[in-house]
């Protein structure tokens, strides 16, 4: 073999070699790639969480996609705490969780377990709340940004707990009142939605749903709180505590009002149902309202915020929550509720006095 040979020979070993050893990096890389980040997302939509209320009051007031919250309690996590926990209502997460919920969650930041959540974690009679019944069949809601494999484990507080305090461990019942495995998604107003049925336990009163969301497939986690009104047999609920103390024991007698207005918008639909907003707007101050709007099309209300609600036939009662009772004089107020069926409102009554329909 001549020495031009043997040059030739080596040149090509080295090649080869540098060939192998680069197919063998591609398959290290293809055969045990990087694990995707993660990118599931969500909340309750019913019974509605902090963030996703606080989100629905900040846009529903808003202007041009700008947050306006109505609400006390909201509009202080706005202030102090900025908008992220709004506009990314459905990220109250810690990405390394695992099982290690009461380990790594302290008590009073159950709620919002990170900094940029700290805005939901205060007590408070003033939250928004969402209206149910002792030992009522309820459909579970729960935002689905990204479907992922897991359990939802929904707690309750103890009677007796002090709603004032940010929520504690202790605070909670043991053990979870409902436990759901790989639910089902549907398509709802927020794009899609995990559900599935459940009985609400034996409470009164306020307090609150605890839901925590375990990926099976990943050890991030999500928190959330839902403020819910448990009332007598017909969903109306039961006395709580006002944000701020009433003058007089005895109720007043509310004056009459004088001409109002009632303009309901659909912002959202889909296939049997749809998202309205109500503005009511009248001319004299309203301390306290109730206000009938009649569905001759048979819409069935299914969820409220900013109010509360209660259905006889196809007449629905919104009828103020805790914090905007008060209406000044040529003033309005607003909230939004969620129907099955198709907008069909042909009448409203306010304090039992017809409205204009906008």
């Amino acid at each position: 073999m001549t020495a031009t040979t043997k040059t030739v020979t080596r040149v090509r070993a080295v090649v080869m070699a540098a060939v192998l050893a680069l197919f063998g990096a591609l398959l290290v890389v293809v055969a045990d790639p990087a694990p995707p980040a993660a990118n599931a997302h969500g909340t309750p939509l019913f019974p509605e969480s902090r963030t996703y209320a606080c989100y629905r009051d900040g846009i529903d007031n808003g202007e041009g996609g700008g947050l306006n919250p109505q609400n006390p309690k909201c509009a202080a996590a706005l202030e102090q705490y900025g908008n992220y926990a709004f506009y990314n209502w459905f990220g109250n997460l810690i990405s390394d969780a695992g099982d290690r919920h009461r380990e790594i969650v302290p008590d009073g930041n159950l709620c919002g377990p990170g900094p940029d959540f700290a805005g939901m974690r205060p007590g408070g009679t003033d939250w928004p709340t969402t209206q149910v019944s002792a030992g009522q069949n309820v459909t579970f809601r729960y935002s689905a940004w990204a479907a992922h494999p897991g359990k939802f484990m929904q707690y309750v507080t103890r009677d007796g707990w002090d709603p004032s305090q940010p929520l504690k461990w202790s605070d909670l019942e043991p053990e979870p009142f409902d436990v759901a495995y790989d639910p089902p998604t549907q398509s709802g107003p927020e794009g899609g939605e995990y559900y599935w049925n459940a009985t609400l336990p034996n409470k009164q009163g306020r307090h609150i749903i605890y839901s925590v969301w375990e990926r099976s497939d990943s050890p991030e986690a999500f928190y959330s709180c839902s403020d819910v009104v448990f009332g007598e047999g017909d969903g109306e609920p039961s006395p709580t505590p006002t944000p701020t103390p009433t003058p007089t024991p005895t109720p007043t007698p509310t004056p009459e009002p004088g001409a109002c207005e009632v303009t309901i918008t659909s912002v959202n639909s889909w296939g049997g149902g749809y998202q309205g907003a109500v503005e009511l707007t009248t001319d004299d101050a309203v301390n306290g309202w109730d206000l009938e709007i009649s569905f001759p099309g048979g819409d069935q209300v299914t969820q409220s915020w900013s109010s509360e609600y209660s259905q006889t036939g196809d007449t629905v009662t919104f009828s103020n929550a805790g914090w905007n009772g008060s209406i000044p004089a040529g003033g309005s107020t607003t909230f939004g509720y969620i129907a099955d069926g198709e907008p069909s409102a042909s009448a409203a009554n306010l304090n039992g006095t017809p409205c204009s329909l906008g």
